[in-house]
């Protein structure tokens, strides 16, 4: 993890000290470990089971926005379809659509390695495009788009299976959420994301011994988080340019989240984001004790990177709770809104060094 000093520590929110910082739901921001016990009063976690409560407390608070996870009434068939496939060389790229719901397909790509088709048990990640209107997922398996997005390719190439499903209400992916009683396309993204991950688990050349990996920048970089909190079979998780504190994001104009493919329900805290019911710092947090590789850019103009090592720093004594401080780390390169070659082989390395622990 990337040492953060003191003088990051100052918030430049409103001019406040991090210890003035707004609470969340009259819970400290950046004490962590800081809980609500059953009678009421606030506590420190000492132990991990301790904690639990507030982890539960804060994806409440997260569901509150954007409304609940989905229960079993969603699941059905994932009746899963090729719709073309090409050979890439070292993989196969397969165009598919799964059903995540009952009348909702999901189109997506999934890269296979000639040697997993051979009959390797071989790990998978799951791909999380960014924000892109004309190509969508494709961008993420190099057919097109801005450079060093490709990072579904290029984890196949180095023999992982790739799933990237399209995010809803991008490009040629357009769900009717009403129709299909998803409450935000923040929800439809984690839970087409979820059952993803069933159609890998249903994959017999997957190997989930060491669970799997999300990686994302931009949109992606925050989906990534925002469907892990909700699945633990996710170890692995790579965000590039993707989240701050929502007091810090464009000085606290949120408006940016009060979209149909984002939050809707964001618009009830504009102009007063300290009492929306969730920020970063707390999802970050119930990422412990997994592995978050966390991308941000000195010059990136949409998350700050400040406020990338303040969560960071709030984050990390619950990550040492959980003897895992050394789980959570952060680069920042000398670049803008982007996923630089260094940081996404580095993202690789700590993926292999995760799921192929033997090899």
């Amino acid at each position: 993890m990337r040492r953060v000093s003191s003088l990051l520590l100052l918030l430049p929110w409103l001019g406040l000290a991090a210890q003035d910082i707004p609470p969340i739901r009259g819970l400290s921001r950046t004490n962590l470990l800081e809980y609500r016990a059953k009678d009421g009063t606030l506590r420190t976690a000492q132990t991990t089971a301790e904690w639990e409560s507030r982890r539960k407390e804060a994806l409440a608070g997260f569901q509150q926005v954007i409304g609940p996870l989905p229960g079993q009434e969603m699941r059905c068939a994932l009746d899963a379809q090729t719709l073309e496939e090409t050979d890439c060389g070292s993989y196969v790229r397969k165009l598919i659509t799964y059903t995540s719901q009952p009348g909702g397909r999901v189109p997506a790509y999934l890269c296979i390695p000639k040697a997993a088709l051979a009959g390797k048990k071989t790990p998978a990640v799951l791909c999380l495009h960014p924000t892109e209107n004309k190509i969508g997922f494709k961008v993420v398996v190099g057919l097109g788009g801005k450079p060093h997005r490709q990072y579904a390719q290029e984890l196949a190439e180095r023999g992982f299976v790739t799933l990237s499903p399209s995010y809803p209400l991008l490009a040629d992916y357009q769900p009717d959420l009403k129709a299909l009683h998803m409450p935000s396309g923040t929800m439809k993204a984690i839970w087409d994301n979820l059952r993803g991950l069933d159609y890998l688990d249903s994959l017999p050349y997957v190997d989930r011994q060491h669970g799997y990996a999300a990686i994302g920048h931009s949109l992606g970089g925050h989906n990534a988080i925002f469907t892990a909190v909700f699945d633990d079979r996710i170890q692995v998780i790579v965000s590039s340019c993707g989240f701050d504190s929502l007091l810090d994001y464009y000085g606290g104009n949120i408006k940016g989240y009060v979209q149909e493919r984002y939050m809707m329900r964001m618009a009830d805290y504009l102009g007063h984001p300290q009492d929306c019911p969730w920020d970063h710092y707390e999802l970050i947090a119930c990422l412990a004790p997994r592995y978050l590789y966390v991308n941000a850019p000195l010059r990136d103009a949409n998350f700050r990177w400040q406020s990338v090592d303040r969560i960071v720093s709030a984050a990390l004594p619950l990550f040492r709770l959980h003897g895992a401080e050394s789980h959570l780390q952060v680069a920042h390169p000398d670049s803008d809104h982007d996923f630089p070659d260094a940081e996404r082989l580095a993202s690789y390395e700590l993926i292999k060094r995760v799921l192929q622990p033997a090899e």
